[in-house]
């Protein structure tokens, strides 16, 4: 194979694949077992190999071949010589080094390169890492219907907790997308209080002036319906009637424009919609909500993503019929949430915000005492309450139902693994690590970092450095890519599952490996020139991650704070 190109990002995914590859080889390579077992069955390459994560098991190796799977493909597991030879100097563009490797009890065992890792990594500045390994082509536009301004503009104090959840992942959604390019739906008034309380939690809606209208585009939406092949006709609407003979709402319904929704997915062959979708009435609300999605998909490669509570999924997919039925062919996947729960109470969004807000002054006052004051300590609780809420609500899987404790007294805390406010609290540690260096720089103390280049990076020896690169530098760029791939799935109907919780999961686990480290290892040491080489590989690692933590919280639209 080519030789690694030195500073091509390396990649676990490609290095899975080759070594699967190198693995397999040629079919002539692998035992054919058909001579006493003749129903065997060659395994997936995708399982061939798996990556470790564990800080145990990465003390002797960094990925496995299962002793399962070289029974599958060899005589006895035995891997022969010219295949272990093939993996051992498997070499190509993203491919991680490796190292060495032996077949052990539990399988066929490899170990990277590490000092050629972290080199390859942390000498070009890591900023290949910190961005999605592909560029997705065509706009999505994220529609969140629990904002839609018709019939009745909400209000934080009618958004139910549910419905704040839809939002803050649509939120997510963009920021992760926001390198390919998206749009949000609908646009809001900008004078209303909802685009004052998405403000609070850092969120950037789009907004239009008061009296900004879409009755245009309504119009032109009402007259496409009126010409759709699936308007159900006054003839078709006589022949539907009640179990006594009365027409059906004959009187309500007289003149009313009506399409077939059924007929709509049945005939175009989409899948995923709910069976019992019928005939729909067309209402001046139903209007409004396709004229802002036709507004906002002037791109014609844009996918529509419609994120919406379960409790509002039928009423989203008669809007997407509908809106197919107008003529609009644009792909719709729906991401549906499960609801949020308060046991013993019952919140809106606007009082779970000033809730969270209240516990957060209040244990910030606790820990830093008369300090807390000022407009300084005003932003730092607005963002710390902001990052409490995202990680309650976006660390469990979309689909799954939330329980939040909103009656327990201190409910957000300061200190120990709690998701956001961990989380912000140790990237601010890094913030200070750094202040604290640049400190000792003009003091003459340490001189400035070198170019990574100039580093002997074999002085990182400590399991918590490897743990650091291989766990969450190197996998994050891979990470980032899954939104979009998911979203481009084919198959599987109406509904996309996109891991909207996993950024989350992410910084949490990021957040614990780090303080472990952090707590165990004095980064900035005695100012003695033999002891520098070690402290400015650590300062490489550790400056790769702080912009890590900073990628990662741009896609929780949350600014890193500096100090607590």
């Amino acid at each position: 194979m080519e030789n690694i190109e030195e500073l091509s990002p390396l990649r676990i995914s490609p290095t899975v694949r080759a070594l699967s590859s190198a693995l397999r080889g040629k079919r002539e390579n692998v035992h054919d077992s058909r001579e006493g077992n003749g129903d065997r069955v060659f395994p997936d390459p995708e399982k061939l190999w798996f990556k470790e994560s564990s800080a145990k098991n990465l003390r002797n190796r960094d990925f496995l071949s299962p002793i399962t799977m070289l029974n599958t493909l060899f005589a006895d597991g035995q891997v022969p010589p010219a295949v272990m030879s093939r993996v051992l100097s498997l070499r190509g563009t993203g491919v991680l080094p490796v190292a060495g490797g032996e077949v052990m009890g539990e399988g066929l065992r490899l170990r990277v390169d590490r000092v050629a890792a972290f080199r390859t990594v942390l000498a070009a500045g890591a900023s290949d890492y910190l961005k999605p390994s592909s560029q997705r082509e065509g706009c999505v536009v994220i529609n969140c219907p629990a904002l839609h301004p018709k019939p009745d503009t909400p209000t934080p104090d009618t958004l139910s907790l549910g419905q704040l959840r839809t939002v803050l992942i649509a939120d997510h959604m963009g920021a992760v997308m926001s390198r390919q390019g998206f749009v949000f739906c609908p646009v809001l008034p900008e004078d209303s209080g909802m685009v004052s309380f998405l403000r609070a939690l850092g969120i950037d809606w789009p907004t239009a002036p008061a009296n900004w209208t879409t009755e245009e585009q309504e119009e032109k939406i009402h007259k496409a319906l009126e010409n759709s092949p699936y308007r159900e006709r006054v003839t078709e609407r006589g022949r539907r009637t009640s179990g006594g003979g009365r027409k059906v709402e004959e009187e309500e319904n007289e003149g009313a424009l009506r399409i077939n929704l059924k007929r709509v997915f049945q005939e175009e062959g989409l899948l995923g919609y709910d069976p019992t979708l019928g005939t729909s009435t067309v209402h001046r609300d139903s209007v409004s909500h396709l004229a802002q999605l036709d507004l906002s998909t002037a791109d014609s490669m844009a996918t529509t993503l419609h994120v919406t509570s379960c409790q509002d999924e039928f009423r989203q997919q008669q809007i997407a019929m509908l809106w197919r039925a107008s003529g609009a062919t644009h792909t719709q996947r729906h991401l549906v949430c499960g609801p949020v729960k308060t046991p013993g109470c019952l919140l809106t969004a606007a009082q779970y915000l000033q809730l969270r807000k209240g516990q957060m002054k209040e244990a910030s006052e606790m820990k830093y005492g008369d300090k807390v004051e000022g407009q300084t300590w005003d932003d730092i609780i607005k963002v710390m309450t902001s990052a409490t809420v995202r990680f309650e609500l976006l660390s469990t899987v979309h689909t799954s139902p939330v329980t939040l404790d909103v009656q327990r007294e201190g409910g957000v805390s300061t200190k120990g693994p709690r998701g956001g406010v961990f989380v912000m609290y140790n990237c601010a540690r890094l913030h200070t690590l750094f202040d604290s260096y640049e400190r000792g720089v003009e003091k003459g103390l340490y001189p400035e970092i070198p170019e990574g280049s100039q580093l002997d990076f074999s002085a990182l020896k400590e399991e918590g450095e490897w743990l650091l690169l291989f766990n969450y530098l190197i996998p994050f760029s891979e990470l980032l890519d899954q939104s979009g791939q998911a979203l481009d799935c084919e198959g599987g109907g109406a509904r996309v599952n996109i891991r909207t919780e996993q950024i989350c999961k992410f910084l949490v686990s990021l957040s614990k490996d780090f303080s472990s480290y952090y707590n165990r290892v004095h980064v900035l040491g005695e100012p003695l020139p033999h002891l520098f080489n070690q402290m400015f590989c650590r300062l490489h690692l550790l400056r790769a991650l702080r912009e890590l933590y900073h990628s990662a919280l741009e896609t929780l639209n949350l600014p890193p704070i500096r100090q607590l």
